[in-house]
């Protein structure tokens, strides 16, 4: 690919909870040279964390809320700046209540969300699996004695599932500009539903492949998964269902109390 940046970029975002095939929509989007489907971006959080700025007592003891404002509303324009691609799905919680106030007010351009919908016991399950099976795991980390202890942290409400599945939530609210997709039904018809998703975004479709598919690299970066433990971007060569067996082996609590958040 030429390195050569485009204008007039046009953003969308990626909205769903981790272990629900985000890494596999990024892998199969990247394919088309036009797209950029990012990996878990840091855009929301540093436009957040910019507004954050006007409680601190610097920015009140002289409250210039214009200039500040100003560099908010550039985040993305910025952010993306020297990407070569034409479109860009920026994975991110952007429709939780307050990350959508901002974008409002602040990215002041439309925009779609593509929401990725699997059922949360599936995600507790792959979760599971996961740690299991690689024991370097950021969750095998901490003091937590049993699988209870841990999907409970998983769950913990300032975690990114939870972050998730608020912005899932409030997604329902904005049908005009959210358009969802099933896990199962992904990775069972994935060219029925990536046609799909291309007539949402309203962009000419690319051939995409479904097998040999490659690990996700985006302008030549690739995940650097010692930070939270081995595999956890890693997808399988070829798009299909299949069956996981650590879904029996979830607690009970755990069902009990999450097995209702079904999409």
């Amino acid at each position: 690919m030429t390195w050569e940046p485009k204008k007039n970029k046009q953003l969308f975002f990626l909205v769903a909870m981790p272990r629900s095939g985000n890494t596999l929509f990024a892998s199969i989007m990247n394919q088309n040279p036009k797209i950029a489907a990012t990996a878990n971006s840091i855009t929301l959080e540093i436009m957040k964390d910019l507004y954050l700025l006007k409680k601190t007592d610097v920015f009140q003891n002289f409250p210039d809320h214009r200039s500040l404002d100003n560099v908010i509303d550039s985040v993305y324009d910025n952010y993306y700046k020297d990407w070569p691609q034409q479109y860009i799905i920026d994975r991110g919680p952007v429709m939780t209540k307050g990350n959508f106030a901002l974008m409002q007010k602040h990215f002041k351009r439309p925009f779609k969300c593509i929401v990725l919908l699997r059922d949360l016991m599936d995600v507790l399950a792959s979760y599971m699996q996961w740690y299991t099976e690689n024991p370097d795991s950021f969750i095998n980390r901490y003091n937590l004695k049993n699988d209870e202890e841990k999907l409970s942290m998983i769950m913990n409400t300032k975690g990114a599932v939870a972050k998730d599945l608020d912005a899932i939530k409030n997604s329902f609210n904005y049908p005009d500009i959210c358009h969802f997709v099933k896990y199962d039904d992904l990775v069972a018809q994935p060219e029925k539903e990536i046609r799909k998703i291309y007539k949402f975004m309203d962009i000419p479709y690319y051939n995409h492949r479904f097998e040999n598919l490659q690990q996700v690299e985006v302008n030549g970066m690739k995940y650097d998964d010692t930070i939270v433990g081995k595999n956890m971007h890693n997808i399988r060569s070829v798009v299909k269902k299949k069956y996981n067996p650590y879904i029996e082996k979830i607690p009970e609590r755990i069902r009990q109390k999450y097995g209702h958040i079904r999409f």
